[in-house]
């Protein structure tokens, strides 16, 4: 037992020696090259893609370039797969994730919520022609929803948001079905098709359903009914607790100055930069 308790206490010494060693690196190695290397997504309209030009542009996008300017250092983008962006353990390849990533009890083990941005309501979009009026008509059937999200953990009542003062999850839907997809896009692609074609419904942030139907997908959102809302945060890798604090201090600038408000509203044409 007492060899035990050595090794623990030796291993707590190591431990916060290496957390001190760590402190600062982000941050010191940000501000001495002025350049920071942001994860985001390539493919998630409005909030990140590539343009017709083949350069990164959307809300994420915006906010990024944002926080860069504040700190005043230049903005790269680099698009790893959602796994690996919210699986944190980088080793230093990115400096930020601005990819409106859900903070959830899971992902808080591995990686840092730097800050909420922004919030957003995740809505049942269904086909045009669809008759379904309420989350009781879609009780058994099948549901899209894109892979490694929030939606596939609330479609298998399994989504635990890690924020304080938001209400509990309620699970209303009874699905069918479940069909994943590896792109936020894909599952409207296979609704588009007709009603019950593939899919009944898919569950997506409002703002993509609307960005969809603006680009003539034939959907619509079921009225009255969302399946949750969630905050969204800017992330960093779990080594750096200042570069943590200097970003969230941003974030904070950005809300209370509007420019949150501002970069909502251009993307998504409402303000959801307040819960």
């Amino acid at each position: 037992m007492k060899k035990f308790i050595t090794g623990l206490a030796v291993g707590a010494a190591a431990l916060a020696m290496t957390t001190v060693a760590h402190a600062g690196a982000t941050l010191d190695r940000v501000m001495e090259k002025k350049a920071m290397v942001v994860a985001t997504n390539s493919g998630w309209p409005p909030q990140s893609y590539l343009d017709d030009n083949n350069e990164m542009v959307g809300f994420d996008i915006d906010v990024s370039k944002e926080i860069a300017r504040r700190l005043g250092v230049e903005v790269s983008f680099e698009t790893p797969d959602w796994a690996t962006l919210t699986g944190g353990r980088w080793q230093g390849r990115y400096d930020l994730g601005v990819g409106s990533v859900t903070p959830t009890k899971a992902r808080a083990q591995v990686i840092d919520f730097v800050g909420i941005y922004y919030f957003s309501p995740y809505v049942y979009v269904l086909h045009k022609d669809s008759t379904a009026k309420s989350v009781e008509d879609l009780k058994g059937k099948v549901i899209g929803v894109e892979t490694a999200t929030t939606s596939e953990d609330f479609i298998n009542r399994k989504l635990e948001i890690d924020a304080p003062g938001l209400p509990p999850v309620e699970y209303k839907l009874e699905q069918g079905e479940v069909r994943t997809f590896a792109d936020s896009m894909l599952p409207f692609d296979d609704l588009r098709l007709g009603d019950g074609v593939r899919l009944d419904a898919v569950i997506a942030p409002e703002q993509t359903g609307l960005n969809a139907i603006k680009n003539g997908y034939p959907l619509r959102i079921l009225e009255g009914e969302y399946a949750f809302r969630e905050p969204l945060v800017v992330i960093a890798e779990k080594v750096d607790p200042e570069w943590t604090a200097k970003v969230g201090g941003v974030i904070e600038e950005m809300k209370k100055d509007g420019t949150l408000a501002t970069l909502t509203t251009k993307w998504y044409g409402k303000d959801y930069s307040a819960n």
